[in-house]
């Protein structure tokens, strides 16, 4: 197939960006001034968290999403670290919890009310300790509730069974600062970059390295697993000084499958997969705009589509999981930016223009759900399970789609219908009375 020939079939060719209206802003919030290269941000169906200024110690606010606008100055916080707030996570499987690492050297686990917090929350539901440096990333398990990962300024990576709430295993192959952590679909193998410049494919059960690159001529920032395709992305900065991607066989790290400059900026290229769409999102620390890619198993890997821009500069985004999509108005990505000079948190929703009305069944595939597919014990015994347990649930969310796709086609025809009948009955008696 021809690159030409490709771009026009391709359905996300005219994906744009829709930034939020002023109503559908969350004002007046003291984003944190933290130089630490992450998000600060963190969402989902029920909750906005973002990661603040505070004095004496860390906090993060915790927003129900359905209340946009001007932010409380004393609304309450979670505020039980005693250092800065380095990252937030929410569970992916229950919309009430939420992790957070700190300059503390600890990991905390949050469960948030239903209505959002009325009080600060200095009280957490789990303390994990067991780094001796600040704990600057944590990851969720994919397909695992008990299980969650966190990376510290030690260089050791930490295995926690939140189900016994104790450390099962230490990743002790880094020599250097971790960067950044991403799962495979399954959650058996973890991609790592390092402030050595190498980066690793590990079994995160054994710990062993499975593959490792030497990124002399680069320096790797960030590195995402692109779903079921086998391949990872990193970004980082050549030795010219440019933002670069390259793409990698996770099987073979000996050399990658191709490399793209972007441009000459200095901020982190932060990488965004969606895997239900094969869409690749880019998006630099400092940058106004958001590139966006399509990404295929052959030539050419990784088609550039559009970019969204705006004049105000980011300083972390946070992404909405795909459940809490607006599928009537075809969206099939959603940003939270941050913008610190504004004190605002902008929603960017990324949408394919249709002209129906319709469930658009070829851009909403099955995704993932709430459901753990097994349980942490199951998971360190060596069983790797997807999401083939969530499966009947979401045929089912499917089959209801179009049960609500076809009541409102029958409604549509029947008020036509009824339009009709009435103007015939008038027609009828028209021509009895003449």
């Amino acid at each position: 197939m021809s690159w030409h020939s490709m771009y026009k079939s391709s359905k996300f060719r005219h994906v744009y960006g829709k930034a939020g209206s002023r109503e559908q802003c969350y004002e007046g919030i003291p984003i944190t001034h933290s130089v630490h290269d992450n998000h600060f941000c963190a969402v989902n169906p029920k909750f906005l968290a973002v990661v603040t200024e505070s004095a004496g110690g860390g906090a993060f606010l915790v927003i129900p999403l359905h209340k946009p606008g001007r932010i409380d100055p004393h609304h309450p916080k979670v505020c039980g670290h005693q250092g800065s707030v380095m990252d937030i996570r929410w569970s992916p499987f229950m919309d009430n919890i939420i992790a957070s690492s700190s300059e503390d050297c600890t990991v905390r686990i949050w469960q948030i009310p239903d209505g959002g917090l009325r009080r600060n929350m200095t009280e957490a539901l789990m303390i994990l300790i067991g780094h001796s440096r600040r704990v600057g990333l944590i990851e969720w398990h994919p397909t695992c509730s008990g299980i969650l990962l966190s990376a510290g300024y030690d260089c050791k990576i930490l295995i926690w069974n939140l189900e016994e709430g104790v450390a099962v295993k230490m990743i002790d192959s880094h020599p250097d600062v971790i960067l950044c952590m991403s799962f495979n679909t399954d959650g058996s193998l973890l991609a790592t970059s390092c402030k050595d410049k190498k980066l690793r494919i590990i079994d995160p059960r054994s710990g062993k390295v499975l593959q490792e690159a030497d990124c002399k001529s680069t320096r790797v920032n960030r590195v995402v697993f692109l779903g079921n395709l086998k391949r990872v992305l990193t970004t980082g900065v050549s030795r010219w000084n440019t933002r670069q991607i390259a793409l990698w066989d996770q099987e073979d790290l000996s050399a990658p499958i191709t490399e793209e400059e972007i441009d000459g900026l200095s901020g982190v290229l932060f990488p965004f997969y969606d895997a239900d769409t094969h869409m690749l999102y880019l998006a630099g620390k400092g940058d106004g705009n958001i590139r966006y890619y399509e990404v295929s198993p052959e030539k050419p890997f990784l088609q550039f589509l559009m970019e969204f821009r705006s004049p105000a500069p980011q300083k972390g985004l946070g992404v909405m999981p795909k459940r809490g999509m607006d599928v009537s108005e075809c969206e099939i990505f959603r940003f939270y930016k941050l913008v610190t000079l504004k004190g605002l948190v902008e929603p960017i929703s990324m949408i394919v223009p249709r002209r129906s009305e319709t469930y658009q069944e070829d851009i909403f595939p099955m995704t993932a759900g709430t459901e753990s597919a097994l349980s942490a014990a199951e998971w360190l015994s060596g069983i790797d399970r997807g999401d083939e347990i969530v499966l009947s649930h979401k045929q089912l969310l499917k089959m209801v789609f179009k049960q609500q796709d076809e009541i409102r086609k029958l409604k549509d025809e029947l008020g036509e219908k009824d339009e009709r009948i009435r103007q015939l009955e008038l027609e009828l008696k028209n021509l009895r009375n003449t």
